[in-house]
């Protein structure tokens, strides 16, 4: 899907988010490293993340990747995604084709915007940045691909 210009459109990230995340990551390997479990660095009060259950049969240690902290961040990148996914920007995991579902995508982009407005006072600048840019994004480029379909 490209523009008149010959232009891939492209989400942007706000570099904020991507250095909070990098440090995130380093922390919990150094915890991991240590031998410790980690919690999330916004709350030092909520439980570690939680690994996937063993199923019979399976080995214990093809489960024991961790799962990222259940954070308003994790929360709304998740459900970009899948805006991201629903547009044909990403494959469907289950046909391995890049589909376009706009109402779909529509619902998933009005879903973070009543989570956006539910949330206000309570987040951090960085969430609001977040928010703030991710809505932008993604609501510019619904209005790109329903052009062009």
């Amino acid at each position: 899907m490209e523009e008149a210009s010959g232009e891939t459109p492209k989400l942007h990230i706000d570099e904020d988010w991507k250095s909070q995340a990098q440090a995130e990551k380093e922390r919990l390997e150094q915890a991991k490293s240590a031998g410790k479990k980690a919690e999330p660095a916004a709350t030092q009060s909520q439980p570690a993340p939680q690994t996937e259950p063993a199923t019979a049969g399976s080995s214990s240690a093809e489960h024991q990747h961790q799962l990222p902290p259940a954070t308003l961040a994790v929360l709304v990148t998740t459900l970009a995604t899948q805006v991201m996914m629903l547009l044909g920007q990403i494959p469907s995991p289950l046909s391995g084709k890049a589909e376009i579902d706009l109402p779909q995508a529509q619902h998933f982009i009005d879903t973070l915007a009543m989570l956006e407005e539910k949330t206000a006072g309570n987040r951090t600048p960085e969430e609001t940045r977040l928010f703030d840019n991710l809505l932008h994004e993604l609501r510019m480029f619904y209005v790109q691909v329903s052009r062009e379909t």
